[in-house]
């Protein structure tokens, strides 16, 4: 899996123009993701999924201890983290600008709706041209695309969780023809909302905001970082798997 290696402001403007680029055309939207401490293990440890983010025209650093092992272990480190949480507003400060529209795809019915409800007085002159939630099946899928695509969002973003929306992606890149950007939200819908807050800013830089949501979600994550923390730091720093050196050698992005 290789991480781009671009700083938040960067991988907002390549958004935005990558939007612009596919706003006149009949293209499958591009497909831009995330990766941090549980992605990598997983990666690591299932084909299926390491063939999900091998897929992406982008995967950013979504992760501090990523950045962090990109400074001790290669010559040419990671500007910083990209927080999909904080490149979210990066996006929707350009989207304005531009004119371009947004589709909120994920969580649950209610979750969405404040999420969106939040953006809208957030961003009074941001387009939202449509939302739903993310409990639909599989055989839902044409229909749920369908909507969507005749709306045709510049980005649309999913937030479903690891490894559902990188699958619903790619399943449905055809059927998405005229939206710009599908971008992986993981749990950005329930900080929009309001439903969870940001680690304090000395937790985030140090890498500890999963602690942070630790203490706050014990039951839902305990067993998810005591399952891939410890073996993602692990591939931090022996650089197994491509983790290091496609830190070092990203500077392509698939666009």
């Amino acid at each position: 899996m290789l991480i781009a290696r671009l700083d938040r402001a960067a991988t907002a403007d390549l958004m935005i123009s990558e939007a612009l680029r596919r706003k006149s055309k009949r293209l499958p939207p591009a497909y831009f993701s995330s990766a941090n401490g549980q992605v990598l293990s997983l990666v690591a440890t299932n084909g299926l999924i390491s063939w999900l983010f091998a897929e992406a025209d982008l995967v950013s650093a979504d992760g501090q201890p990523m950045v962090l092992a990109s400074r001790w272990l290669t010559r040419t480190p990671l500007p910083e983290r990209v927080a999909t949480t904080d490149l979210f507003h990066d996006v929707a400060e350009r989207a304005i600008r531009h004119d371009l529209t947004f589709y909120f795809l994920g969580a649950t019915a209610n979750e969405n709706a404040k999420a969106v409800s939040e953006v809208r007085a957030r961003y009074p002159d941001l387009r939202i041209v449509g939302a739903r939630d993310g409990f639909f099946s599989r055989v839902d899928e044409p229909s749920v695309t369908k909507e969507i695509a005749k709306l045709r969002p510049d980005i649309l973003w999913v937030a479903m969780g690891v490894p559902r929306e990188q699958e619903f992606i790619i399943r449905n890149r055809r059927r998405l023809r005229g939206v710009g950007i599908a971008k992986t939200s993981g749990g950005l819908f329930n900080f929009l909302s309001g439903a969870q807050g940001r680690a304090p800013e000395w937790m985030q830089r140090h890498g500890l905001e999963w602690l942070h949501r630790l203490a706050s979600e014990p039951r839902r994550l305990l067993w998810r970082y005591a399952s891939t923390n410890v073996h993602a730091s692990y591939l931090l720093l022996v650089g197994t798997h491509g983790v290091a050196s496609g830190i070092e050698d990203t500077g392509h992005v698939q666009v």
